[in-house]
């Protein structure tokens, strides 16, 4: 045989082969997030659950509604079919194909890979009732892992053990969120004498400066790397705190002694994270912090059909961060109500990036900042899937929601710190 018929015959056995043989075993798994995905809620938990396996995962960013793209394997099949996440088993030209069309130059599309699981903290306190948190809510039907702290623990240094900090509704300015209507309740009352006792048990004189101490701790855990979420009063009252720390805007109802009646002139909006030029309410009576929160949509709007709010689209390659945190499988979400419903546009700092805003009325639902090397995300109201939840209500059955684009909001930002390298514990 010629060395030219010797050379073809060893070409085409490959080929001959690959013919003969049975279809190759996938090689990826596609986690669809758009329309066809079964529940979208519990595939973060699936992503978060591979990633804890050291297994990376890529998002598309604005592909499918967000979907997650990762290698096949046992493991993470199972742990999508025990959690009822919709995937995709496709081989690798398949999954090639998808890389290059989410990466072409003229789609709004992206690939982000996912490097290692956050680790998650929620500041909240022990029993934290009669509120329900909405966080809370989505971490414990996701199955995300994570730590419940709070005053003690951010003030004895424990932030720096954790790459993602989610604020549960806390009043940081000292008031007991404002709920005097309830002040002889039994909630109510141990409430305060566990926030007195805590304030007297690190030096303070009064729960207002014992709050205002743990508020610029979380400003420094952001300003060093750190990435915070928080919801509804948490966002507000942070602020409130952080602009107050030279005078006292906390009325004699509340800690004893009267307000500074300078406060208005002593307020330091250097010192805050995302809003500036607010006015506090210094009405011990009235439910309302301040003027940052624009409060609910007018009665003849209060129809939950009628009320909804715009996500805003970034460009995948050039803004990552906002179209990570705006992945969706819808472009409008339902509103709902909370003590700090929507945000005031007009004090708004200027370099915060708006990412959500009611499409009739100048009211800001979603925003994202950046201090320092860390990163802050406000996200008002109170419970995606309750449109207006009262003191004493029941929780919201997630299982019930399984694809709801609110709560996909709030899943998105657990992920986002994945992208990022983890920072080292100190």
């Amino acid at each position: 045989m010629q060395l030219r018929d010797l050379l073809l015959t060893a070409l085409a056995l490959p080929v001959l082969v690959g013919l003969a043989a049975p279809s190759a075993p996938a090689q990826d798994l596609l986690i669809p997030m758009d329309g066809q995905q079964e529940n979208h809620l519990k595939a973060y938990g699936a992503v978060y659950a591979t990633l804890q396996e050291g297994q990376t995962v890529d998002w598309l960013l604005n592909y499918r509604g967000g979907s997650f793209l990762t290698s096949a394997s046992d493991a993470v099949r199972r742990e999508l079919r025990v959690r009822g996440v919709s995937f995709a088993a496709i081989g690798g030209g398949e999954a090639s194909k998808i890389i290059s069309e989410v990466e072409s130059d003229g789609s709004n599309k992206s690939v982000v890979p996912l490097e290692k699981a956050p680790e998650i903290a929620v500041y909240a306190p022990d029993g934290a009732v009669p509120w329900d948190d909405a966080v809370r809510l989505a971490l414990k039907y996701a199955e995300v892992p994570h730590d419940v702290i709070y005053d003690e623990e951010v003030l004895n240094g424990d932030l720096s053990s954790y790459d993602w900090l989610h604020l549960h509704h806390e009043d940081f300015t000292g008031q007991f969120g404002k709920f005097i209507r309830y002040r002889n309740e039994p909630w109510y009352i141990q409430k305060q004498k566990k926030a007195e006792a805590a304030a007297k048990k690190f030096g303070f004189r009064k729960v207002s400066q014992l709050k205002l101490a743990v508020a610029e701790r979380i400003k420094n855990y952001v300003s060093q790397g750190g990435f915070l979420f928080s919801m509804c009063s948490g966002t507000e009252t942070l602020d409130i705190a952080l602009a107050a720390h030279k005078t006292d805007v906390v009325p004699e109802a509340y800690d004893g002694d009267p307000v500074d009646p300078n406060a208005l002139d002593k307020l330091d909006f250097s010192n805050t994270l995302a809003f500036r030029n607010f006015t506090p309410n210094l009405n011990a009576h009235e439910y309302s912090h301040s003027n940052i929160d624009v409060g609910p949509p007018p009665p003849n709007m209060r129809d939950p059909s009628l009320d909804y709010f715009t996500l805003f689209e970034f460009s995948a390659k050039w803004d990552p961060v906002p179209t990570m945190l705006t992945q969706d499988h819808v472009a409008t979400v339902k509103g709902f109500v909370g003590q700090s419903t929507a945000y005031n546009e007009e004090v708004l700092k200027e370099d915060v990036v708006v990412m959500a805003e009611a499409p009739d009325r100048p009211q800001v639902r979603y925003v994202h900042g950046t201090l320092g090397q860390g990163t802050f995300t406000f996200y008002s109201g109170h419970d995606p899937e309750d449109y207006q939840h009262f003191v004493g209500d029941p929780p919201t059955d997630l299982s019930l929601h399984p694809k709801s684009p609110g709560y996909r909001l709030i899943l998105n930002n657990i992920l986002f710190p994945a992208a990022k390298k983890k920072k080292q514990k100190t």
